[in-house]
């Protein structure tokens, strides 16, 4: 990250704690932010990750006491701390003029303007350089993987090639051609930054334009991957899917994205998951659902019935007597595998069916029931009744 963020940003607000807060405190508020806004938690909302991020940015720089003292004296220097008064204005001050005049009595034992501002941003620069050559963490990958009902409810193991860029084969990662290698950059020294004029007296460090920010220069790039160090790279790998996961879902596979650079950590492998409806269950959390279809008679009269379950034998369900249609039951037990291993239920509606097709027999029946059965007009409510 550049000076011009360290000025910008104020980190202990984004953290939401104050700048006396100790590093117990900056950890406690970053877990917090970390937790509910994290991308796994909050699948498609760029709002919470933009939030992770910007939080783990400040938990970088505040969590570590040389980068946490070199920000503070930045944004103190530069946010209000440092005043350019004119002598004599303030008790004490020399103001602006006093400062060059500080600058160039270096010799003398007096701190230089040079050492006044090189102390504060050397740090900085060297940061950047170790940045530059040090380890860096591999590229996250994503893949799309589409499993069946069963496999969602009961968790199951599939292969899945994934497609990322990974340090070239041929040259290693260097970018030069095998034989040679790349030069360290005349420009920026190897840091792969430079400082342009941002008007005034002070100066802002950006990428070096002659390396673009890589530190290094090639002069016989690798004709394998033009120079860039990186090339394609496919690879097939065994994949958890968990119990319970749901269609649409978002799994962060951690360490299995692309490879790091100079010995850096690997990336983390992102994969959405796609669910094939099942042709007579549905799923409610935990729960498994089903329709039954059911006669008249059995929901009149009662009954006791045979059903089938996911993944095991038919199970038998007792139906009282005066069942109405739309009544669920719950069998116990039967439904989808908790995270703890134990298992959900299956909810199970009823459907009374009404024949499509009566014999006269039968119509003479029902003709005979309703005689008997002296039931009220159950539209009379409608009516005030």
């Amino acid at each position: 990250m550049s000076t011009k963020d360290w000025l910008e940003k104020d980190y202990y607000k984004i953290l939401g704690v104050s700048k006396s807060a100790t590093a117990d405190e900056i950890k406690k508020a970053f877990r917090k932010i970390a937790r509910e806004n994290h991308p796994d938690q909050n699948p498609g909302n760029k709002t919470a990750e933009a939030k992770f991020k910007e939080a783990s940015e400040a938990n970088s720089v505040l969590s570590d006491p040389a980068k946490r003292k070199e920000y503070d004296e930045a944004r103190s220097l530069f946010g209000g701390g440092f005043k350019f008064n004119r002598p004599g204005t303030a008790p004490g001050g020399g103001g602006f003029e006093d400062l060059f005049r500080n600058a160039q009595a270096g010799a003398a034992g007096t701190q230089g303007f040079g050492d006044l501002f090189g102390g504060l941003f050397s740090g900085a620069g060297q940061q950047r350089r170790a940045t530059q050559r040090g380890p860096r963490r591999g590229a996250d990958i994503e893949g799309d993987v589409t499993i069946t009902f069963e496999q969602a409810v009961e968790g199951a193991t599939v292969t899945l090639r994934t497609v990322s860029d990974q340090p070239c084969a041929s040259c290693r990662g260097t970018g030069a051609k095998a034989g040679t290698l790349p030069r360290v950059c005349p420009t920026c020294e190897g840091s792969g930054m430079q400082s342009s004029k941002a008007g005034g007296v002070f100066s802002m460090s950006e990428p070096c334009v002659d390396c673009l920010g890589r530190g290094l220069i090639v002069d016989d790039p690798c004709p394998d991957c033009d120079g860039s160090g990186r090339g394609r790279s496919s690879k097939t790998m065994h994949v958890r899917i968990p119990a319970g996961v749901n269609d649409g879902q978002r799994i962060r596979i951690k360490g299995k994205g692309a490879a790091g650079e100079n010995g850096g950590a690997a990336g983390d492998l992102y994969v959405s998951v796609k669910v094939t409806p099942h042709k007579l269950f549905g799923r409610s959390g935990a729960n498994l659902t089903l329709d039954v279809p059911v006669t008249f008679t059995e929901a009149s009269l009662g009954a006791e019935i045979s059903i089938p379950t996911l993944q095991g034998p038919n199970v038998k369900l007792r139906i009282p007597a005066a069942t109405p249609n739309g009544r669920t039951m719950r069998v116990r037990g039967k439904g989808a595998r908790k995270s703890d291993g134990s298992k959900g239920d299956l909810l199970v509606t009823l459907k009374v069916q009404v024949p499509d097709d009566l014999s006269d027999e039968a119509k003479a029946a029902l003709q005979e029931y309703a005689e008997k059965a002296h039931q009220t007009n159950p539209r009379d409510a409608l009516f005030g009744g």
